[in-house]
């Protein structure tokens, strides 16, 4: 400890054994050790006493759009990354759309990756993109770092992202498979949705029925026949449909390598809540049933489901129409997302280690990250600290992302991020922000 440059303390520490009373030692960015409550700080280190506030892991959070370059009005690395860290999210992996250009051969990473260089305040990874006709692209891209591949199995919103179909699937499986890469997909059976009724229109009812859960449970069992056959690593994206579930502990049970998401606007939002025309709660797959988000939940509790992450999506105001057949789906969720998982977490009898390890120690593993999502020695020096019994009603004024449009609006959460730091450095406290130290990160071999 003689050579720690900040030791933090907090009668709250969340550590892989547990929540303690315990005295952090930081050097050069990277935790040294944890350490009883009332160890001696060195003279030369900088105390931090935090109280009684909890002292979490950065969140790690998958499952991010930035949409930087390309669609910079509707999000960009210096919004996202700065709602990201007011939120105690220090890291993130950037999904392969809707930037343009997408994230589908080395070229293009590398556009995005020196767009992001100067504007990212926290960490900042890569997914690349399995599109038809790139196969050829996949393993040049796991080479050059991309932390896995996200495919769409129906229809993306976006042109120049298309989907595969159970064929393409196949190929771009097979060749991930071969370096043993991580496929990541959006798992929703485009026959069953074009056969769902599309009414359009205000009526979230009406939304509703035209993305089925069976949409979600077809495709959901295709992907594992795939992987199965392959003996490939899937992961299932935003899951929100809870008649999946048995097919996936199924599959679970059988070997098949399968994990699986979903996000804080299934766990926290209900259908039955949804005002017509209220389009800043339009996403896909959709925001179900109060009965079905009580599913979701006891797979969280049972492991069927790994991790909860954002899928922040957003766009500018405009396209919220109050039709929700020709809206943009996406909710904007990175500032908001450990509040509004924690207020219905400890509604249902969860703890703050419980949420941890969804949205920081399940995710970094998820994407190999191993020097994130937990407080112990050899770990970078990522926290989060929080006060979790203090409230606030959500003002979209006081939101970080670059269209303040929020499906939460006026509601009152629990858990109050005071402070995040990203490798011993302070990034954001109060609502003011260093400049940017983010670092972007490739996939280690």
């Amino acid at each position: 400890m003689s050579d720690a440059e900040l030791v933090l303390r907090s009668t709250r520490v969340i550590t892989p054994e547990g929540t303690r009373a315990a005295t952090v030692t930081v050097s050069a960015g990277t935790i040294t050790a944890v350490l009883p409550y009332d160890a001696e700080v060195p003279a030369a280190a900088r105390l931090e006493d935090l109280g009684d506030h909890v002292l979490l892991p950065g969140l790690v959070d998958t499952h991010v759009h930035v949409n930087d370059p390309g669609r910079t009005e509707w999000e960009g690395f210096w919004t996202a990354t700065r709602a990201a860290a007011a939120g105690g999210i220090t890291t993130l992996v950037d999904m392969p759309l809707n930037s343009l250009p997408p994230t589908t051969t080395v070229a293009n990473l590398r556009v995005k990756q020196e767009v992001a260089a100067d504007k990212a305040h926290i960490d900042v990874g890569f997914w690349g993109g399995a599109l038809p006709g790139n196969v050829k692209d996949l393993r040049p891209l796991h080479d050059a770092g991309v932390f896995g591949f996200k495919a769409f199995l129906s229809p993306s919103g976006v042109d120049e992202f298309p989907h595969l179909d159970q064929e393409g699937l196949a190929r771009a499986l097979g060749e991930i498979a071969g370096f043993d890469g991580l496929l990541i997909v959006h798992a929703e059976d485009p026959h069953r949705l074009a056969a769902a009724p599309q009414h359009g229109g205000p009526r979230y009812a009406d939304f509703l029925a035209s993305r089925p859960r069976g949409a979600e449970d077809s495709a959901v069992a295709a992907l594992i026949a795939q992987a199965k056959r392959l003996d490939a690593r899937v992961h299932v994206l935003h899951l929100s449909s809870g008649d999946a579930l048995p097919l996936i502990a199924a599959a679970r049970a059988e070997g098949v390598r399968l994990t699986v998401e979903t996000c804080p606007h299934y766990l926290t939002l209900t259908a039955e809540e949804v005002p017509d025309g209220a389009s800043e709660f339009k996403c896909c797959p959709p925001i179900r049933e109060a009965a079905n988000q009580d599913l979701l939940w006891q797979a969280l509790a049972d492991g069927t489901i790994d991790c909860v992450v954002t899928d922040h999506s957003p766009s500018t105001a405009d396209l919220k129409t109050a039709d929700f057949a020709t809206a943009w789906g996406g909710i904007s969720g990175l500032q908001l997302s450990l509040p509004a998982v924690w207020t219905e977490a400890r509604r249902r009898g969860h703890g703050l280690e419980d949420v941890v390890r969804w949205m920081s120690t399940r995710t970094a593993a998820l994407a190999g990250l191993t020097r994130k999502g937990a407080i112990e020695a050899g770990r970078d020096a990522d926290f989060a600290v929080l006060a979790p019994d203090e409230t606030f009603t959500v003002d979209p004024a006081g939101l970080q992302h670059r269209n303040r449009v929020t499906a939460y609006a006026g509601r009152t959460l629990h858990g109050v991020v005071k402070s995040t730091w990203l490798r011993g450095e302070r990034i954001a406290a109060d609502g003011e922000f260093t400049e940017p130290k983010g670092r972007l990160l490739t996939r280690t071999p």
